[in-house]
């Protein structure tokens, strides 16, 4: 509307003008080299406007003939590259959909099109991964590197391909080349930081993680730092007693609830005679997790107590979180010390209709020293070969008899404390266990043991087999999925697993679930 009003006046103030020169007629004059011309004064206006209409027709059709060559190659550019994004769409959709013929049929013509473009060599690295080149895929993301637009994806494909040959050397290369040209790539920074906790290298994984900080959330920040306190703290305890008690204690603060800062930190304050220090620490990280390892540490806080005087404690203990197992079965192993085997019995009776393997060792051990009666004691015995399993510290398809920063692999804080195995365990009635019978679907379990940190609570067990009443456990592979957006790091069809787990050895203390 206000357009409209706005025309409207110029159209107008114009009608007046044309008007006010009608009403007020003129001469024009003009006289050149013996001619004279005369003429009114809107006659010459007008004559003036025509010219001026012709000259800037003639002026276009001159600039149009003279631009006409940039013009048709810009044009010709404005199609290739309208071809080329068509080709680069209908590929990457090829890719994703798994047709390597169309993948490799657009890639070529890509190539042709656009061959410097980053998304050409984007489809070039996707369409060789999918058809199993791995060579090309190195060659494109070797390509990719090289620039400065796409160099952070050329570098994440060279760690991916690197890994996949098991080329770890390389793939750390690769991944520290990418921290220092891009801090913030979250998947460069894991990468560096679980090669320098495979190392061990607790105080490198600690400088790199504040190097990282601002790429992470609070919480996160937090958890990993207690993490790697902890690890460096454990590392140390021999040689540096008091830095590794300042780590403990950050770490515990960092992270409250985790078990084995606490129990460290505890241990450390305990060693240097504080104790209340030693017992707020344990105390806070039991109400949020209870765990054997802290009522192993807060039962001998204080050294030379008697083992009525650790009962004490350790009920002082398990009143923090009533009805808990770990609560139950600390009160139980702490009164079987102590000879109060009545104590223990109510302890323990809620577990006996399914007992865990801790359960019925522990009630072995209560039949020998109250009763002293071997039989029972060997039946308990011989029913914890059956019983279901009790947590452990497990990561990547390992267990640990002890708690570890990091995974085989390197992944950090991946270790859980959970059963290793998941299934429905079932006990007989009786303490008369049945025969145990190995099936092939059900595969036998290796243990490797490290004597010195053999659990308090039960001896070591050299192979578990499942229940005969149980249902056969056993891991299968799941197929290769191809997901409809691929990653410059999709391993494509023939995918392997990115993290190589190491043969177990007589001194490592791992026990692999599964061959």
């Amino acid at each position: 509307m206000i357009r409209i009003i706005l025309f409207l006046i110029v159209v107008g103030a114009l009608s007046l003008g044309v008007a006010w020169f009608a009403d007020r007629p003129g001469d024009v004059v003009v006289t050149w080299q013996g001619m004279r011309i005369e003429t009114s004064l809107m006659v010459m206006a007008a004559a003036v406007l025509a010219a001026m209409a012709v000259l800037a027709i003639v002026w276009s059709i001159v600039r149009a003939i003279l631009r006409s060559p940039a013009t048709f190659a810009r044009r010709r550019r404005e199609r290739r590259g309208a071809r080329a994004y068509e080709a680069i769409s209908h590929g990457l959709i090829a890719v994703g959909s798994g047709d390597i013929g169309a993948a490799r049929r657009h890639a070529a013509t890509v190539n042709q099109l656009a061959p410097g473009e980053p998304l050409a060599l984007l489809l070039n690295a996707q369409s060789a991964q999918l058809a199993g080149d791995r060579e090309a895929a190195e060659r494109s993301f070797r390509a990719m590197a090289s620039r400065h637009d796409t160099k952070a994806l050329g570098l994440h494909g060279l760690f991916i391909e690197a890994r996949r040959r098991g080329d770890h050397d390389s793939a750390r290369t690769h991944a520290e080349e990418a921290v220092r040209a891009a801090p913030t790539l979250g998947w460069a920074g894991r990468a560096v930081l679980e090669a320098r906790c495979q190392d061990g290298d607790w105080a490198g994984a600690l400088a790199l993680l504040e190097h990282n900080k601002a790429t992470l959330d609070k919480a996160t920040y937090r958890r990993q730092r207690a993490v790697l306190l902890t690890g460096l703290a454990s590392a140390i305890e021999e040689s540096d007693h008091e830095t590794a008690k300042a780590h403990a204690i950050e770490a515990a603060k960092l992270a409250p609830e985790l078990v084995p800062a606490a129990a460290l930190a505890g241990r450390l304050h305990a060693d240097s005679g504080e104790t209340r220090k030693a017992t707020r620490i344990i105390d806070r990280a039991w109400r949020a997790n209870p765990h054997p390892d802290l009522a192993r540490t807060f039962a001998g806080l204080r050294s030379g107590e008697s083992a009525r005087e650790r009962l004490k404690r350790v009920e002082y203990l398990a009143k923090k979180a009533v009805g808990h197992i770990e609560s139950d079965l600390a009160v139980a192993r702490a009164a079987i010390d102590a000879q109060e085997f009545a104590k223990a019995r109510a302890a323990l009776a809620n577990y006996l209709a399914a007992p865990t393997k801790r359960v019925a060792l522990l009630m072995a051990e209560l039949e020998r020293g109250e009763r002293n009666d071997e039989g029972r004691a060997r039946e308990w015995t011989a029913r914890a070969v059956n019983a279901a399993p009790d947590p452990q510290w497990t990561a990547d398809g390992h267990v640990s008899k002890r708690w570890l920063p990091a995974s085989p692999s390197g992944r950090l804080d991946a270790f859980e404390w959970r059963v290793p195995l998941t299934g429905d365990f079932s006990t007989p009635a009786l303490i008369e266990p049945e025969p145990a019978v190995v099936t092939p679907s059900q595969p036998a379990i290796e243990v490797a043991h490290d004597g010195p940190h053999e659990s308090d609570d039960a001896p070591a067990v050299h192979a578990e087999t499942p229940n005969a009443t149980s249902p056969a456990i056993a891991p299968s592979k799941p197929p290769p999925i191809i997901p409809l957006v691929h990653a410059p790091d999709d391993p494509g069809p023939d995918a392997v697993e990115d993290i190589v787990k190491p043969e177990p050895q007589q001194s490592s203390g791992w026990r692999k679930l599964f061959e």
